[in-house]
Parts: C-alpha cells; structure tokens; sequence
C-alpha cells in the first residue's frame, strides 16, 4: 500500500455488500476489557515475546539494543519493568518466520522461562504466501495457545491488521480476514487476551507503517504497545504518540515514490520467497534470557 492511497482504507460504511471482510468487521475497535480470571490487574514479573518481525520490532530501530531494534514489546515490559524490582524480559522473536517455526523453535524455549506473561503473535507471513491452508493453520496455532495457556501465564494474541482493498495486500484481504476470525475464536476458547489490529480503525494505516510498507514504524510500535497495555489494564500514565500529516503527493511523485519502493523493497521480498530464503536466516533472538530493561521516555 502506497503512502498516497491512506485515502482507500476501508471505513465502517465501505466494505462490499457481501464476503468475510465486511461480516468480520461491522465494530468499530475496542478493548476485550481482560474477561474472566484477567479481570483484576497483576504485577507481572516475567515476560516472554515470541512471534515474528512484528515482535523483534522491525521498523522501529534503536542502534543501542539487540538487533538495533526497540519495537512495541520493548516498550510494553519498560512500562512493566518499573512495577516491580525483580522484572526479566526475553523477546524470542525472529523476523521472517512463519506459524509454524515460530510454534517449533520458540514455544519450549518460552515455556522453559517460566513466564507469568506471554504476547504471541504469528501467522502474518503465512497468509502472504501464495498458498495456505487456513484451517490447518488454525490448528496448529489452538495447539500452540492451549499449551501456552496451560502454564498458568496470562497469554495475548493478536489478529493483523487491515490492509484495505487496494494496494499488494488487497488480493489477500479475505484470507487475512478469515484468519482473524479463527485468531479470535482461539482467544474465546482459551481465554486469552486479544488486541485486535483489525478493528483499529481510528489508525491511518501508512502513517504507523515503516519505508517497506510492510512493517510498523515507531509511531505504530508505539501504538501498539500502548494498546496491549490497556488490554492488560496497566495504569501507564503515556500519552498517545503524535504525528503529522502525511503529505498528498502528485501523480510523478507518487510514481517515483512506488518505483523507489518496487526496487528497494518489494523485488527483494519476492526474490526471497522464489528462492526460499529468508530475511531472518541470519538473524538470532534478540533477547533469548530473561533479564532488566531500563525504561525510556517514548
């Protein structure tokens, strides 16, 4: 999605008389307000990441940290980190991975830290595929939350986001969009928290989004974590994150600006694809022990 055409994210009153996407997304966004047992706030004092690129924090970089990233779970356990003296972060998250590697390569690994907090996310770079099978998908992700829940840690899921119509994104809607609907039917029966990235609406997609547009920028990590603070009712004290404008370009410049982009960015993710490799072959965890982070001003 180009950052000219911020104008054709769908609204409440734009979607198509028919398909999943409209069914999916009638209600404006609002906190799941933590049901059940999640009902009173808790100190929480071991927190474990696990996902993809949307948890390592790509789009956000920071020279300073681990993989020169900081990212909105960065963010999220800065806040945690001063409510309590004895707080361990570990972000086991690789950019890149699909579901099923991220259920295989971090799932032992995060339960084996003993975590009373586990933010997961995944299947984002599964329905960008050429091929997917959904349900088998869905599966594969109710194992993984059912053995996750089972520890007694407070778990939260996420759906992604709305691409819009339009854009390279726009083909995959329906299947993005079916996909959340079993995201969301995985949190109801595990009782799990939900941030619901669908259903943000009062967000301007290319403004959170990164140069790739593909991944969040820090005003979107930001949001994000601040999001998943308010699901789990954590008194923050943060202000929303403010940011201009984007600027309308003309017909040239928004040409140079998509060619700059198919160059850049869109001709290496394809090539990767069609030769099987990946943007996160090379990468490690970036916090694979639990220990302190220091807080920030955001």
């Amino acid at each position: 999605m180009s950052r000219s055409e911020s104008s054709t994210r769908p609204t409440l009153a734009a979607f198509p008389p028919d398909g999943v996407a409209r069914w999916l997304s009638r209600a404006p966004w609002r906190p799941c307000r933590n049901r059940g047992r999640h009902n009173v706030p808790v100190t929480f004092h071991r927190y474990v990441a696990l996902g993809d690129s949307f948890t390592e924090g790509v789009g956000d970089p920071d020279p300073s940290r681990p993989n020169g990233l900081r990212g909105w779970a960065d963010r999220v356990a800065e806040v945690l980190a001063q409510q309590t003296d004895d707080f361990g972060y570990a972000n086991l998250a690789i950019r890149g991975r699909k579901l099923g590697p991220i259920v295989a390569e971090q799932l032992d690994a995060a339960i084996a830290l003993e975590p009373d907090l586990i933010t997961i996310h995944g299947g984002g770079n599964d329905v960008l595929r050429p091929r997917v099978d959904v349900d088998a998908l869905a599966r594969t992700y109710d194992d993984a939350i059912a053995r996750l829940s089972a520890t007694g840690a407070r778990v939260v899921m996420f759906t992604v986001y709305d691409p819009g119509g339009s854009g390279i994104y726009g083909p995959v809607r329906g299947r993005m969009a079916l996909f959340n609907e079993w995201v969301r039917e995985i949190a109801d029966r595990h009782d799990v928290t939900l941030v619901d990235m669908w259903r943000m609406r009062e967000v301007e997609i290319d403004a959170a989004m990164d140069a790739d547009r593909m991944h969040l920028n820090a005003f979107g990590h930001s949001y994000i974590a601040r999001a998943v603070l308010e699901e789990l009712g954590v008194d923050h004290g943060l202000e929303p994150v403010a940011i201009d404008p984007l600027p309308v370009l003309g017909r040239r410049d928004q040409w140079r600006a998509n060619a700059q982009w198919t160059r850049e960015f869109l001709v290496p993710w394809v090539h990767r694809r069609l030769t099987g490799r990946s943007s996160g072959d090379t990468v490690s965890a970036k916090r694979p022990r639990l220990s302190g982070i220091s807080s920030e001003v955001w």
